[in-house]
């Protein structure tokens, strides 16, 4: 078991700090609904997260990942490339940061978080848990190195429930926070809102970096 929540701690970190999910769920306890929307949000997280590291490790269990030398070549290489993807991310993310002294432009989606509908808010935890590509890749990788060192169901089962919960502790905290301190709550949150908004690009491109590196550097010797 310990090693399996060794595999997945790097991957769920990576996860929990996603600036700009934080500034949404944010966003959203500062909305009329927030009691709502905001929890909803976070179930929406927590499923996606739940689903896609799930499936990939169903698959890649069910490929004999951790017993099969053709399998396991396969969960490498997809590792690899899954790196080469975050340090292309990071390129990207480095090149879009805002210029010193200029205001750090958010997604238009975020100016209508006020407006959203639970349901709505339910599909945008799904989206940006699951469809986001550093999350899917993190939570593919998570899932699919737990398959690769072949623990016993339940062991991966309790890894993949450690995923989930690490992951979704930023996201969880903040709608905590504001349920339990109400409107005392609003000040601070909105502070760290300003400051993740101002050094998104700049907190990304370290994490693209990192993972790139953290998922090449794991796949080659696999391959040796």
């Amino acid at each position: 078991m310990a090693q399996g929540i060794s595999e997945i701690l790097t991957f769920a970190i990576g996860v929990a700090i996603s600036p700009v999910p934080i500034i949404a769920v944010i966003l959203m306890v500062f909305s009329s609904r927030a009691k709502v929307n905001g929890p909803m949000f976070l179930l929406g997280w927590v499923v996606a997260l739940a689903v896609v590291s799930g499936v990939a490790y169903v698959i890649a269990d069910a490929g004999n990942a951790s017993t099969s030398t053709a399998a396991a070549d396969g969960v490498s290489w997809v590792q690899i490339v899954f790196g080469v993807l975050f340090l292309l991310l990071a390129g990207r993310s480095w090149r879009n940061r805002p210029e010193p002294g200029t205001e750090p432009e958010m997604p238009k989606w975020m100016a209508g978080i006020d407006g959203f509908a639970p349901g709505k808010a339910l599909g945008f935890g799904l989206l940006l848990a699951g469809v986001n590509p550093k999350n899917l890749l993190l939570a593919a990788s998570a899932g699919s190195a737990i398959a690769l060192i072949g623990p016993s169901t339940t062991d991966a089962v309790v890894s993949l429930v450690v995923f989930v919960v690490i992951g979704s502790l930023t996201i969880a905290g903040p709608v905590l926070y504001y349920l339990i301190g109400g409107e005392r709550a609003k000040t601070q949150l909105d502070s760290v809102k300003g400051w993740l908004a101002v050094h998104n690009d700049a907190v990304m491109t370290v994490l693209f970096l990192v993972f790139g590196v953290n998922l090449i550097a794991k796949g080659i010797p696999q391959l040796t």
